[in-house]
């Protein structure tokens, strides 16, 4: 992957955080964030997999105010990560601020409801970015609930100075990707074996749990596991996939608000 001519200067004393958006409230599926995945509340396993990350300095976990969300922010504690607390609508001003508090050059972006993030993936993701030196990068072709984003700091500021739909707070890069004539961004594909191609992985829906669940039961060993043995028990268990592959994915410019 080493493509980029300034790989180590644009490295050097780079500072990454990670940065996991969660929240209790949930239209389709209501306190996701805790709910049990092989013993676990399923955000332990998003923190778990994210402090898994190669290359990070700092995981926060990132919630809107109210008292519903304080048993994340006590999870967070045990997990010995750091937290803020802002709004709980507006995700790219949660974002902003929690990069103001605790800084770094470079956020990953991470989505509670994302059990299946695959560490190894991130880092590569990781490690593209500081390469490159991209406002976004991520890997396209992962399945839905596997990947993350990367996001220069400043380009996060911008976008926060600069957006003005709904959908653009709430789900914090559409702005960036909607302007590539202002941002560099990297979408790096990796070649990855999957005979699923709508394959859902995130956590939005009960349907969606059910399968995590399955999954977890099957394959949590007390440490993550990689995407690709997800891939291979669903390949041997094919009638798995339809249990959450009728679930319309909501688009980019979805608000909460309709």
């Amino acid at each position: 992957m080493n493509n980029y001519p300034n790989y180590e200067s644009n490295k050097v004393n780079k500072k990454v955080i990670a940065v996991i958006q969660a929240r209790m409230e949930s239209v389709r599926l209501p306190g996701k964030a805790m709910l049990e995945l092989a013993g676990k509340p399923l955000l332990a396993h998003v923190i778990e997999r994210t402090l898994a990350i190669a290359g990070i300095d700092r995981v926060v976990l990132a919630t809107g105010n109210g008292a519903e969300n304080m048993q994340l922010v006590e999870l967070a504690k045990s997990m010995d990560i750091d937290f803020f607390i802002g709004s709980p609508e507006n995700v790219l001003e949660r974002y902003y601020y929690t990069a103001h508090a605790y800084g770094g050059d470079y956020i990953v972006r991470v989505t509670g409801d994302n059990p299946f993030t695959d560490p190894d993936y991130a880092s590569m993701v990781v490690d593209i970015a500081l390469e490159s030196g991209a406002d976004l990068c991520a890997i396209p072709n992962l399945p839905l609930g596997a990947a993350v984003e990367v996001i220069k700091r400043e380009a996060l500021n911008e976008a926060f100075e600069m957006s003005e739909k709904q959908y653009h707070f709430e789900h914090v890069t559409p702005f960036i990707k909607e302007h590539s004539e202002l941002f560099h961004i990297e979408r790096h594909p990796v070649h990855i074996a999957n005979p699923f191609k709508n394959l859902r992985l995130t956590v939005d829906t009960p349907e969606d749990y059910k399968l995590a669940k399955i999954i977890f039961e099957k394959l949590y060993e007390g440490r993550p596991f990689s995407l690709e043995s997800v891939i291979n028990f669903l390949t041997i268990n094919p009638e798995l996939v339809n249990i959450n592959n009728s679930v319309v994915q909501r688009p980019m410019t979805h608000t909460n608000n309709g």
